[in-house]
């Protein structure tokens, strides 16, 4: 029996939370097509036979800009603390630069088992993944590099048997019957979140937060959900409400139907509007939704 952590990092939107979705068959983290989707450290669990390899997803590695920026990075440092095996991730659709080779000598130099995996690779042709293997085989202290395309699901089995070898031996940390260490009330604000950064395109950037202010499951066997979708301006209320409520209406028809799923019982949600400035920097709104030094 083999298990361990595997902390799981990238510069944004390389397909993090898409690779450990397809590695743990549920959804765990949300995805998007914006940079900086994931905010939190979130755990997913893979539970194979003989093995358990527990994922600490992480917010994409950049510069802070904001107090919520911070946090996102502090996340990813916490995640890399005292972890059983790196892995990092790089996009072939995008050149790796001087920052991702520092991460990748910075992980080979390490005494921890590191993995290499390239991204995407159903984006581009066998010459630029031969490019990407040249460019980081040769470095010592990198034990396997594997080509991906986890959107269509190919080299995530090759992955799950590389970090089964890497892991150290030891019981498993969690029940099999686990797929992450969030509450249901977490999982909830973070669907809501992904469907607005779907519907909103590039309308809002960034600057949408979800607090679950109530979580009911009812006699009836119906679960009651109110929750509030915070944003930074009154100009952009309006375009998270949309013209006739049409836009909040898609996001909770949406958002309703993946919480249904996830939990297996009706849902009536109620998605709020709220106006908070600049929460991004307000220590006390970034304690409410969970952005906080706890949490890291």
């Amino acid at each position: 029996m083999r298990s361990g952590f595997v902390a799981v990092t990238g510069k944004p939107n390389v397909g993090k939370s898409t690779l450990i979705n397809a590695l743990v068959g549920e959804k765990v983290s949300i995805t998007s097509s914006k940079p900086q989707t994931t905010r939190n450290r979130i755990i997913g669990i893979v539970n194979g036979d003989d093995f358990q390899a527990v994922l600490v997803d992480t917010p994409g590695i950049h510069k802070p800009r904001n107090k919520l920026s911070e946090f996102m990075m502090k996340s990813v440092d916490a995640a890399t603390d005292g972890v059983d095996v790196q892995m990092y991730i790089i996009a072939a659709d995008k050149r790796p630069d001087s920052r991702d080779d520092e991460i990748v000598a910075k992980y080979a130099a390490s005494d921890i088992p590191f993995v290499l995996v390239v991204n995407k690779c159903d984006c581009v042709d066998e010459a630029r993944i031969f490019e990407l293997f040249s460019r980081y085989k040769d470095i010592e202290g990198v034990d396997a590099i594997v080509p991906v395309s986890a959107l269509k699901g190919k080299g995530v089995d090759e992955v799950a048997a590389v970090l089964k070898k890497l892991l150290p031996e030891g019981e498993r940390y969690y029940s099999e019957d686990l797929y992450t260490d969030r509450s249901m009330r977490f999982m909830v604000s973070e669907i809501v979140r992904e469907k607005a950064l779907r519907f909103l395109g590039d309308e809002v950037p960034y600057g949408i937060g979800v607090a679950v202010n109530k979580f009911d499951e009812r006699d009836d066997g119906l679960v009651e959900i109110d929750c509030d979708v915070i944003c930074e301006k009154q100009a952009h209320k309006s375009i998270v409400i949309g013209r006739g409520g049409e836009k909040i209406k898609k996001i909770s028809t949406e958002a309703r139907r993946d919480i249904e799923q996830m939990i297996g019982a009706r849902v009536f949600l109620n998605l709020y509007v709220r106006v908070k400035p600049d929460w991004r920097d307000s220590g006390a709104v970034l304690g409410d939704l969970g952005y906080d030094k706890k949490n890291i």
